[in-house]
């Protein structure tokens, strides 16, 4: 009988040789690109390829872009440069390491052609297994020597901002970190009279900040001085750790000193801070801020600053403050919040002792020294006791405001008997609204709302409304210095309606018009 088994045995043994070959050429191709890889980015003169990412680079940001020095590839271990905590099993693979050498970025074509920014070396890693899902992971770009230049010449060109219209990628960029060591920033800002200087540097043996800064300069054409630190690392990836800054600035008699942490900081989440102001008006913060303030004595206030900054429009918040406007004390909690057509300010302030002529600055009514000293031009004539400086009308329209304003005390000469204060102003789309405007007068009350239009319907004049309830106030109190009055024991009652046109207290006052009504007992 024949053997029929060995046939099949051996047409099998041919199958399996031909599956075992294909599936060693697949593992021998598998292996052989990623060797032929390293070997192509480790032997390729990567300065070949500068011309053509210069070009691709410069069209991407709509301006110059240059390696003028060295490029080249290494290999780098990640996990020699990381926290025993953050290491993983894939970090001890070599990386492509990229370092690039003598980086330029200009300005953009409509300014003048510049550096806007400059480095002597920037490097960084670059995750391959990312790769494999289109991902460039970063986890860290490292620059060496950054020199930046920002310039704005007005309110419509700058240099600063990337305009070009972003398109949905199949890639995506993971940027962990940023470090910087020693370098420059340069500001220079027509609109604001801004030059100013920034020197970066290394801190070492730093626990809590690994980068320290210092200012020179000028703004507005005072000096500026000030430095600051901040954290070791900008981390765009974990932005929910807070970043820690610290700094202390300085122009002229203004201050700014900030310590806190900012979440988020490559998209400014929110900020958390001890903030520290002084100056010689509120009203000069308007430059700084946006914010429309009162004309003040000199100041200094110090408190808490938090802003929400994930909202649509933004949300400060500056509480528990506290500070000295002339000689008064001041306290309370303001809080601005962004919208459109324009922010809004509200919140509640009160003094415990108010020095009565430290309200002067806030109609004008202060001497030609004192204006001075608040940074504007002294116009009050020699002749004249009611106010002439004009009321600064374009920044009404600035910003909305629901403020309440309460003083315990005050402290006044004794021809002026007032006692107290307390005002709830409102200002909307340019019109102030004092609602009221209550003093405590001569042991009775002294009632006001007062409205100030100053939309610019007529111009830049302002038309005023007031009216005026007087209750209950003592005559002998009303004539404190009068002996002879001290004996009365009568009283005044009133009301009066009065309306003016104006640009200023003395201009207002002068054209008004109107009726009073008065019952004396």
């Amino acid at each position: 009988m024949p053997d029929t088994t060995t046939p099949e045995r051996s047409a099998v043994k041919p199958h399996n040789g031909r599956r075992k070959k294909i599936l060693l050429s697949v593992i021998g191709v598998l292996i052989a690109i990623p060797v032929i890889a390293v070997i192509f980015i480790l032997t390729f003169d990567w300065n070949k390829a500068r011309p053509w990412l210069n070009a691709k680079v410069s069209e991407a940001i709509e301006r110059p872009f240059a390696i003028r020095g060295n490029l080249a590839v290494q290999w780098e271990i990640p996990a020699r440069n990381m926290a025993p905590g953050d290491r993983h099993l894939r970090d001890w693979l070599p990386w492509p390491h990229l370092i690039a050498n003598d980086v330029h970025v200009g300005n953009p074509a409509n300014m003048q052609q510049a550096d806007m920014a400059s480095v002597r070396q920037f490097s960084f890693s670059l995750n391959p297994f990312g790769l494999l899902h289109r991902t460039i992971g970063i986890p860290v770009l490292r620059f060496d020597a950054p020199r930046v230049d920002l310039v704005r010449t007005d309110n419509e060109h700058y240099n600063w901002v990337y305009k070009k219209k972003e398109e949905e990628s199949k890639w995506k960029l993971d940027l962990e970190r940023i470090v910087l060591t020693d370098g420059v920033v340069h500001f220079v800002d027509a609109v604001t009279k801004a030059n100013v200087t920034a020197h970066v540097r290394t801190l070492d043996k730093d626990p809590k900040y690994g980068i320290g800064f210092e200012i020179g300069g000028s703004y507005n054409g005072a000096p500026v001085t000030g430095g600051g630190k901040v954290g070791q690392v900008l981390s765009l990836k974990d932005q929910d750790t807070p970043y820690p800054v610290q700094a202390d600035m300085r122009s002229g008699p203004s201050r700014i000193a900030i310590e806190g942490t900012v979440t988020a900081p490559a998209k400014l989440k929110a900020v958390d801070l001890q903030l520290e102001l002084a100056g010689r008006s509120m009203a000069r913060l308007y430059n700084f801020t946006g914010i429309t303030l009162p004309e003040t004595p000199a100041f200094s206030t110090s408190g808490r600053l938090r802003g929400e900054l994930d909202r649509e429009y933004g949300r400060w918040t500056y509480e528990n403050f506290k500070g000295k406007v002339g000689s008064s004390d001041i306290h309370g909690k303001l809080v601005y919040e962004g919208g459109k057509p324009r922010g809004k300010l509200s919140g509640n302030v009160a003094s415990n002792k108010l020095v009565f002529e430290d309200l002067g600055p806030l109609v004008g009514a202060d001497s030609n020294a004192s204006k001075k000293a608040r940074g504007v031009e002294a116009v009050q004539p020699g002749g004249k006791v009611l106010p002439v400086e004009e009321f600064r009308t374009e920044r009404w329209k600035a910003i909305d405001a629901d403020v309440r304003y309460a003083a315990d005390r005050i402290v006044r000469e004794k021809t002026l008997p007032i006692s107290k204060l307390s005002a709830h102003l409102i200002m909307k789309d340019g019109v102030i609204t004092l609602a009221p405007l209550d003093f405590g007068v001569a042991g009775g009350t002294l009632r006001s709302t007062i409205r100030m239009d100053g939309s610019g319907k007529a111009g830049n004049t302002i038309a005023a409304t007031a009216k005026v309830q007087a209750r209950h106030i003592q005559i002998k109190q009303l004539f404190p210095t009068i002996e002879q009055m001290q004996a009365t024991v009568g009283q005044v009652n009133g009301d009066a309606q009065l309306s003016a046109t104006g640009t200023s207290v003395a201009a207002l006052l002068g054209s008004s018009n109107g009726e009073v009504k008065a019952l004396v007992n």
